[in-house]
């Protein structure tokens, strides 16, 4: 009897033991993802973060990367810089928009809402993420529009 209790505990702690060898690593490691295709951060944060299998990317503005300069020629064109950004910085993860799977925008004005909604519509053409706007009274470099995203990496 004792030996028979002795070798299901010795069996208990050698299965406890593989399972453990087994089971995939966590992926705590962070890495920051740069790009020169995108504004350089205004301060002491990153253009994007990969950890835990999700790359957070940083809120982007209208900003042009080569000039810093805010693209104002129109509330269109300030969007889809925006968005073009984000696209750099995506593509530096080596991802694309059909990876992302949560948006947040900020507007200045949300009657911009339908002009945001077309914009957005030729970046996240099928399956698009989830999203929520939000109206805010300012945005850095008095953009008009601020977009982050969190996207998944395979």
């Amino acid at each position: 009897m004792k030996n028979s209790i002795l070798i299901s505990v010795c069996l208990l702690f050698a299965t406890s033991a593989l399972a453990q060898q087994a089971a995939p690593a966590k992926k705590t490691a962070k890495k920051i993802i740069k790009t020169a295709q995108a504004p350089q951060p205004i301060g002491p944060y990153s253009q994007a973060v990969a950890a835990n299998g999700f790359l957070f990317v940083a809120g982007q503005v209208g900003a042009n990367p080569q000039t810093r300069q805010m693209v104002t020629e129109s509330f269109e064109a300030e969007a889809t810089q925006v968005l073009e950004n984000i696209k750099h910085i995506l593509k530096a993860a080596r991802l694309d928009f059909r990876h992302v799977v949560k948006a947040t925008i900020y507007v200045k004005d949300i009657g911009q809402f339908a002009k945001v909604n077309e914009i957005y519509g030729k970046y996240f053409v099928s399956e698009p993420p989830a999203r929520e706007t939000v109206q805010v009274a300012n945005l850095p470099g008095n953009a008009n529009i601020e977009i982050s995203v969190i996207a998944i990496m395979e």
